[in-house]
């Protein structure tokens, strides 16, 4: 009987992992033909149907790195790394102050305010599309970084703010009262008890700032007018020619350049990204 069930558990695992496979496959083939298609001809992208290419080429990462429109590729890299890093330390700064508001200090209408905070999240971002345009427009925003910088200076992301209160409420307020009697203030609290231990969410909030902010096709494209400030999604664009020939495999080895720094942060802060998520839930 022991037997029988043990062999019941093995298969049930099998079987479970074989699925889990086969779906990781699935989901991961996109991204392997990205990689080998940007090492092959123009010509051999989409008349070789195999994987891996017969005449594999640098040529598409030379010409790529070149750019178009007399603008190299590295310049709209450098133009996202640059927006990605401020809306990412915008984020980090104000979000956090926002959620400890939340968590930890009494104000009033505090329900109500946060309340409302929540109705946000479910707002479609298309709703504000047309009223965030005209009033930018309106400040002389348009063209510029600004429309995208600053709704993370006025801490609009509710997703982050919710993150980082739940994960705030399941640190113990007797930090805060020993802190308290040893003379520190509520900001002293927030810079030497709560920032430190709340890291794995700042973390989360950091990794999902970046990835949002990198791959924003929508916005970048509403507001940035001028091709040297575009980030690497509207560079991207410029090598579709709808008109004529389009530099596939150049796009294609730019694609595989784009997305590199986001497996990097991934996979290196992945500890921090499922701590933060997996604690976000518990409440003091």
């Amino acid at each position: 009987m022991y037997m029988k069930r043990n062999t019941q558990t093995l298969v049930s695992a099998g079987l479970t992992h074989l699925i889990v496979i086969i779906l990781g496959i699935a989901m991961i083939y996109p991204v392997l033909w990205l990689i080998m298609a940007s090492f092959k001809e123009g010509s051999a992208i989409f008349s070789d149907p195999s994987l891996f290419p017969k005449n594999a080429t640098l040529n598409n990462y030379v010409s790529g790195l070149k750019g178009i429109a007399n603008i190299p590729f590295m310049r709209f890299f450098l133009n996202s790394i640059i927006l990605c890093g401020i809306c990412v330390i915008c984020n980090l700064i104000f979000c956090s102050m926002t959620a400890y508001a939340f968590a930890r200090l009494q104000f009033p209408l505090k329900s109500i305010w946060f309340g409302i905070m929540m109705l946000t999240l479910m707002l479609p971002a298309h709703v504000t599309t047309i009223p965030r345009w005209i009033m930018f427009r309106g400040f002389g925003w348009i063209d510029t970084y600004f429309p995208m910088i600053t709704p993370k200076i006025l801490a609009t992301d509710a997703f982050f703010i919710f993150l980082l209160v739940q994960f705030i409420r399941g640190l113990p307020r007797d930090l805060d009262e020993s802190a308290t009697i040893d003379g520190c203030n509520r900001v002293g609290i927030f810079l030497k008890i709560i920032l430190p231990l709340s890291v794995p969410s700042l973390v989360t909030t950091s990794l999902f700032t970046f990835l949002w902010t990198w791959d924003d096709f929508f916005n970048q494209l509403l507001y940035l007018n001028t091709p040297v400030k575009y980030t690497i999604p509207l560079g991207l664009r410029l090598f579709l020619d709808s008109s004529g020939t389009s530099s596939w495999g150049s796009m294609f080895a730019m694609s595989v350049v784009s997305i590199t720094p986001c497996f990097i942060l991934f996979f290196s802060l992945q500890k921090y990204f499922v701590q933060g998520i997996a604690t976000t839930g518990m409440k003091g």
